[in-house]
Order: structure tokens, then sequence, then C-alpha cells
């Protein structure tokens, strides 16, 4: 009798002790030069109290971004990240608590780590952003070749260059960029405007660019008509506030991608053919540097080559803000993605092993 009885406790606490179900789908989400710092620590009080870095009204931006404490500032900041995330999920690269998560390229800039991210390999070969088609297979095209999941595989992106990381000239799968639209017999109206609102903002940052909640339309419309079970998401715009020293706005797109993801989560999580059954997994491509060099990344920036992992959904144990020391690659969230799909991703290179901590 006690030994049913134990196994019936065990059984019934299953879920809490191995994570939920194994997942089904998976929402791989990158917020371009995104760093850690806000993430973790919220506003930046060396940048957000500098003039020569907002164009905002102060006490606009203090009353929406700025708190005393780090804990009350990065909540205000990213309230999904650490209302639900933090609540239901793991956040990865808090260093200063020893949790690092770190790019392997020796670049630290956009091409290269977005292959890396996407194909769990570093290859030194890559190594501008105006390489050409990636010669490396990713995890996306690797799933779009597993059983039930031919099609289903989408990418849509903020910058045309994603066109180019992911290779779809070779693999053929759906990757919308800039400039284009989705094109079906039976669009729905939603998709329709979607399609057509990209084009009626100024190119602000070039016709290679288009702004993140284009992007996230065209995204979320598709996925409400089309129910693929793989999507790829690019957001770009930290990177281009940040370039232009534009810190006001930085902030405020880390909020409003915050938001856009929270409220794709919601949707899909009241639909029945996501819900309980879903990943998100969050991260940046590359980060930035630090007081006088956050305008920048790569080599010069130092410190730019950190970065950091959220996740959370099916079968994700929830973890929290990650406090243990540890050391985890950007070239480690491809196959990590695999496995919770139930798959191992193999490529034409090698491929870094799963974050263990995550899919065990």
């Amino acid at each position: 009798m006690k030994i049913r009885l134990s196994f019936l406790i065990i059984m019934l606490l299953h879920p809490l002790v191995y994570g939920q179900n194994k997942a089904k789908n998976i929402v791989l989400i990158s917020l371009d030069g995104y760093r850690w710092q806000e993430i973790f620590q919220g506003a930046d009080s060396i940048l957000i109290f500098d003039k020569k870095y907002r164009k905002q009204d102060s006490t606009a931006l203090f009353s929406k971004y700025w708190a005393k404490s780090i804990e009350e500032r990065r909540k205000k900041l990213m309230p999904f990240f650490w209302n639900t995330i933090a609540q239901k999920g793991q956040l990865y690269g808090n260093r200063a608590m020893g949790n690092l998560v770190n790019v392997k390229n020796k670049f630290w800039f956009s091409y290269p780590g977005r292959s890396e991210t996407l194909c769990g390999y570093y290859d030194p070969q890559i190594n501008s952003n105006s390489y050409p088609n990636n010669p490396n297979e990713n995890v996306l095209e690797f799933l779009n070749k597993q059983k039930g999941f031919e099609g289903k595989v989408v990418t849509f992106a903020s910058w045309d260059a994603v066109s180019r990381i992911v290779n779809r000239d070779r693999n053929k799968m759906l990757v919308n960029i800039p400039g284009e639209k989705v094109v079906s017999a039976d669009l729905t109206e939603a998709q329709k405007l979607a399609n057509e609102q990209q084009f009626f903002l100024p190119e602000s940052f070039g016709p290679e660019i288009r702004f993140d909640v284009h992007t996230y339309a065209m995204t979320k419309s598709y996925i409400l008509a089309n129910h693929p079970r793989v999507v790829h998401i690019d957001f770009a715009d930290p990177d281009n506030f940040g370039h232009a020293g534009q810190y006001d706005s930085f902030l405020d797109a880390g909020h409003y991608l915050d938001a856009m993801i929270g409220n794709l989560w919601s949707v899909m999580q009241h639909d029945p053919f996501y819900k309980d059954n879903t990943v998100f997994m969050i991260y940046p491509d590359h980060g930035r540097g630090v007081g006088s060099h956050w305008t920048g990344h790569g080599t010069s920036a130092p410190h730019s080559n950190e970065t950091w992992l959220a996740v959370i959904g099916s079968g994700i144990i929830s973890k929290g803000e990650m406090k243990e020391t540890g050391q985890i690659y950007q070239d480690q969230v491809a196959q990590t993605a695999a496995q919770l799909l139930g798959f191992t991703f193999s490529a034409n290179h090698p491929v870094a092993e799963p974050v263990k901590t995550i899919v065990k």
C-alpha cells in the first residue's frame, strides 16, 4: 500500500519535478543587440541621465523606467519577462551572479551571431554582415524536414540579411523580410492590413530595415491564419536605436518588444493548437559595449560578446532567474530547440550540445 501511495505521489508531482509535456511547437525570438544589463538591471543610470542619449522629456522617461532598486527598474522595463518568464520559465545571463552567456564567435556582431545561434556552430569564415548565403545548415531547415513539420517552419525578420543567414535560396522555406508581402490566395483581413502597413512609415534606417511593429503584425496574423509549428522572429529595433545613440528609444524598444512577446504568448496560450504545448526561446545575437561604447558592438566595444537567454513553455521547469555560477554559449540554442521538440539536430558541420538545465 505504501509503495502504491508513493508511486501515486510521484506521478502527481511529475510535472513539477520534470517539467510539463514535451513541446510540439516552438517560437524562436531574436532581439538584435539588446543587452543583458537592461534585462537584469533595468535602465542604466549612466546612460538614462546623460542628455546626449535622449530626445524625450526626462520627467516622462524617468517615470516610465527609473526606480531606485534594480528589481523595480527591470520590472518597469520588462514586465512580461519579470512577472511571467521569471515565474514560469528560466532566465540566463545575470553576470552579477556569475551566470554567464556569451557568443562563441570572435566578431560580436549581427550575421555571425545569428548564424551561430541558428546553426549551433561558430564558423570563422562568416566575418561580415554582407556575407553571402550561409553554407551552414541551420536548425530551422532541419526541423522543416521532420515528419509533421514540412512547410510549417517560418521566419519573419526586420532585417533583410536574415534571408541570407537562413539561406532560403537553399531550403525554400518562408522567410519574410522588409519590403515583402505574405502571398496567399486566402489572406485574412489582418494579414492584408499587415502587408500594407509596413510601407506606410518612412524607412528611418534604410530599405533593408522595417520597424519591429510591422514584423510583429505580419508574424502574429500569419500564426493565427496558418498555425505553423516553428516560428522564428527576428527583431531589429534595439540595435538600430542603439547605433543611433538614442538610449530613450532603445529602452522604449525593449519595453514594447516585451509587450509584443507577452501578447503573442497570451494569444497562443488561448489557441487550442498551441496551448500548453509550445515553447518560447528569446535571446539576442550579440551584446553591446558599456558606458560611452554602448552605441556599438564588435571587438572595438568590450563586453559586446555578453548575451542572455530566456525560455518558457511546455517541458520547461520553472526555475526563474538562474543564480548559479555557470557558463553557456549562444551556439547551444539550436540543439536545445531541437531537443525540446524531441529531435537531435545534425547538420553539415559540428553542432554544440544543448543547455542541459533546459532539456533534462
